[in-house]
Order: structure tokens, then sequence, then C-alpha cells
């Protein structure tokens, strides 16, 4: 008969055997799902720029024969600046820059010499150009109108650009606009000249300049947009107090979003203004929750903050925009509310479900969308991720055989969200040269990302991992969250080494951030799933 005490030995012996047996099954378990929600991932990618590709060619064919440059809608046989220009050729490069680098680098940038060329009517700014004249539409300019189209064309366009791209012509192209913008400004104000006093035009200069200061260290971009701050904040313009009609949906929702990234902004670079800026930033956020929103937290298209009566109950289709600058605010002061408000929105969200947003049009899908995209990558949830994955659907739904989608500018942001969700799927990661039958896509557990790839055919190129681009490329105190910017989701730290594992033979590589970020090279066999597991070293 065994002693007690061995008999204890073998039993505690077994008992561990058969838990290390279990916890295996369940590691291998997580695994697996792990690789097949990457390769979910990746064929939702796969479709995502099979499509905006497509969106590319299909808008080329309607490009005007004699320039290049595209129209304004399939209608209107003219380029502008708030439309051409703001809303649908930066996207058209932005494509092309993952899908086809010959195009990227050839027609696009042919595109963009043109329009300089063509366009630029006082100094850099440009004005509207007719095909059928080849001329100005106008014959004299009219710098209201050029300083909208040219503050429409740097924010909803060439700043998102750069703040996937970095430096490029692209960016400056933006930079010498927005020089000529403020060397032209019209409006005289006890605060200096600033360049509109169209709210929408000035929310856009607080974004970019907020911006742009970090990006490019320039003193003055800081100082014209203290000026707006102040034009609105101090003076007799604030949004809440003053206005009788505050539009809470875009051509409007800008201001709100733009004084808090400059409040974010003066946070750092001017701590005494920040402190001249915190009571009517907050005024301005308190109020809008008071008076502008419906029981479930989202915003109405247009209220009079100062009685509190709703002048547009239709739902605001760019929602988030608005919450980025609650929870911009949040990260500045850890105001609590702002980000109870703003994870309240989200837990909503499902109400929402083939909602039809701007009577169901794809930009009202794709404004809503990138605002779902935008705060569920700071505050993710799996109800809000399925919100998303099938209203890109509905989105999706929208679009011809021809590529085209509605057929007028707009177009550009179906494309637009359409990138920022397939990064998402891909976390960040893109291959050079794309193609369609290649798929790639990713999760993250933790420190690991998950990488599923699958070629039909061999191909041979390379792999390319995100960067802290808030940071690397504009340079920002802390990453607050942008409208029209592309989230961050797996990035590489500068000085890090990351291992790749392929774990169907356990091989291993080691490489430096900066291989990661030019991308590594890969060599995929045809119909192979590949499952690729990175860590950092």
């Amino acid at each position: 008969m065994m002693s007690l005490s061995r008999s204890i030995i073998i039993f505690l012996s077994i008992f561990l055997l058969l838990s290390c047996a279990v916890h295996s099954c369940v590691l291998a378990g997580s695994s697996e799902s792990l690789f097949a929600a990457a390769s979910k991932n990746a064929e939702q990618a796969n479709e995502g720029f099979k499509r905006a590709d497509k969106f590319v060619r299909g808008w080329l064919e309607l490009a005007d024969p004699k320039t290049g440059l595209i129209p304004r809608n399939t209608k209107d046989m003219y380029w502008n600046a708030q439309d051409s220009a703001a809303d649908n050729y930066p996207f058209m490069v932005l494509t092309s820059s993952f899908t086809d680098t010959s195009l990227f680098q050839g027609k696009m940038k042919d595109m963009l010499d043109t329009e300089i060329k063509l366009t630029s009517r006082i100094d850099n700014l440009p004005d509207t150009f007719d095909f059928k004249t080849q001329k100005f539409r106008t014959d004299k300019p009219n710098i209201n109108s050029i300083i909208f189209g040219s503050s429409e064309y740097i924010k909803d366009g060439l700043l998102p650009l750069t703040e996937w791209l970095g430096q490029s012509p692209w960016y400056d192209r933006m930079v010498a606009i927005l020089d000529d913008m403020w060397k032209h400004a019209p409006v005289e104000t006890p605060f200096g000249r600033i360049v509109s006093d169209n709210v929408e035009v000035n929310g856009e200069m607080l974004q970019t300049l907020s911006r742009l200061y970090w990006m490019t260290g320039r003193p003055q971009y800081l100082e014209y947009a203290v000026r707006l701050g102040d034009y609105y904040l101090l003076g007799d313009h604030h949004p809440t107090n003053d206005l009788k009609r505050l539009r809470l949906r875009d051509h409007g929702c800008e201001i709100v979003s733009g004084l808090c990234e400059l409040y974010a902004t003066v946070s750092f670079a001017k701590p005494d203004k920040k402190k001249q800026y915190e009571k009517p930033i907050h005024q301005m956020l308190d109020r809008i929750l008071e008076v502008g929103r419906k029981d479930d937290g989202m915003f109405y298209d247009a209220v009079n903050p100062i009685t509190g009566d709703v002048l547009s109950k239709r739902t605001a289709d760019t929602w988030g925009y608005t919450y980025n600058g609650y929870y911009t605010v949040y990260l500045i002061d850890k105001t609590q509310r702002y980000l109870d408000e703003t994870k309240r929105v989200l837990k909503n969200i499902s109400k929402y479900t083939n909602y039809a947003w701007e009577g169901a049009s794809s930009d009202g899908y794709a404004d809503s969308i990138e605002s779902a995209i935008s705060l569920y990558n700071r505050l993710p949830s799996d109800s809000v991720a399925d919100w998303i994955d099938s209203e890109t659907k509905v989105m999706w739904a929208k679009q011809k055989p021809t590529g085209i989608i509605e057929g007028w500018h707009g177009d550009g942001n179906f494309a637009r969200t359409t990138i920022m969700y397939c990064l998402w799927k891909t976390q960040g990661i893109s291959i050079h040269p794309w193609r369609q039958d290649v798929r790639i896509g990713a999760v993250r557990n933790a420190d690991k990302l998950y990488i599923s790839l699958i070629s039909d055919k061999p191909w041979n190129g390379r792999i390319k991992f995100d960067q802290p681009r808030h940071n690397t490329i504009m340079k920002l105190p802390i990453d607050w969250p942008r409208i029209n910017h592309f989230p961050e989701w797996f990035t590489v730290k500068e000085g890090a080494s990351y291992t790749l594992t392929n774990n169907a033979d356990s091989s291993a590589r080691t490489y430096t951030s900066n291989q990661m970020i030019d991308g590594i090279a890969f060599n995929a066999e045809p119909n192979t799933k590949y499952r690729l597991t990175l860590t950092v070293k």
C-alpha cells in the first residue's frame, strides 16, 4: 500500500499534466482562432482594396482628355478645388499609393503638376477651371470663393494625404496654398487678419494649422491658429454663446473639433493661452451636450445653442467628428464626462444598423463609418467592430460595376473610408506590389501580431509595417483623434527589433524597426496559407 504522501505526489503530478494538456489546447485554440480572424480580415481588406482600385479606374475614364483632370461630377465638365480636388482626386492618389505604384508616381503626379499650372490664380491659390473653354470659369477672381475652395482642398484632401505619405509633392502643394491663403487673408478682426468669417473654413484652418504647426515647427502657423482661437473663444463669436445656428454635421461641425485641436496644441505650446481657453472650450462642449443631441448620444444636424431649439432633427452622419473633440479635451483635462459620453454613443451604435445616413447616400455612410473607426481605435468593443463591418458592406453595395459609386465628388469619400477600413483589417500592413489575388490580414493580441497571407499565384514583394505617424510624420505631442486621419493600429517602435515567425516550419527572422517600415522581402508560393507571428524581441 502506497504511503499517503506518495499518493498525493502522484495525484498532483497527474493533475499538473492534465492541466498543462488542457492549457495547451486552450492556447492552441486561441492561436487557431486568431489566425482564422486574420484570414477573415485578409478577405475583407482585399475586397476593400479592389473596390478602391476600381473606383480609381472608373474616375480616370471620366478625366478631361485635354488636361487629364477629373471633373466635379459626371455632368459638370469643370474642375474645382472644393470638390474635384478636395474630395475625389486625393483619394485616387491615396488608393494608387497602395495598389499601383506606377500610377501613383506617374499619372497621379502628372495631374497635380497640371492642376498647379492651370488652376493657380492668385499666387498659389486655385480657382475653378472649365474644360470646354480651357479657361477659368469667371472673368475675375473672387477671393472669398477661392479661399473657400483652397481651405477645402487642404483640409479634406491634402492634409489626410500628408498624414499617410509624409513629405511629398502633395505636401508641398498644401503648404504653398496655406501660406498664400494667409498672405491674402481678407477679414479684419481685433485679433488680426483671418482668412474668413465662415465657420467651416475657420474650423478647417484650426485643424490644419494645429497639425502643421507641429509638423513644420513654423511659429506663424500657431500664431494664425491663435488668432482664430481668440476670435471664437475670447471674442464675440463663441460657437454656443453667440451663434444662433450651430451646425453639428459637416460644413459646420469643423469649428468644434478645430477649436479642440487648437486647445490640445496650446496645452503644450502655450500654457497661458490654454488657461484662457479652458472655460470657453468647456462651455461650448457642455452646451452642445445639453441641447445638441438625442437621448442616445447622436447629434442633431443643427441647433440654436442660445435658445436650445433644434433647427434640424436629422441625425448628423459626422457624429464622430464632434466626439473627436470631446475625446481630445478628455485627453488634456481628464474630464470624465466627456469620455463617458463618447463611450455612451458607441454603446448605442447598433440601433443605427443600416440607417439611412443623409438619405442613404454613400457619403453619409462613409462619414459615419469613419466616425466609428476613429473612436473604435481608441475605445474598442466587439459591438462597434460588428457595426463597422455591417455598414461597410452596405456602403460597398452602392458601387456600380464601372467602379463609380454615385457619380459625384463624394465618391472619393467612399475610397477614403474604405482605405481606413482596410488598414484596420491589416493592422496597418501593406504589400508592395499589390495584386488582387494576394490577401493579407492581421489581428493583434497583446504585443503579438497574427498575420495571414495567401496568394493564388507566386508573389514576390515586400510587406510594409506602419509606424507611429502622429509622432514620426506629424510630430504631434499626443495622438488626439482627428477628422480624416488614418488611425494607427500595430506600429513599430523606433530602435526596437521584431521577430517574424513562420508557423508552418517555425522558422524565424529578426528585423529592425527601419526594415519593417521599409518593407521586408517575402516570397509566397501559390495557394499556400502563410501564418506568421510577429513579436517584439
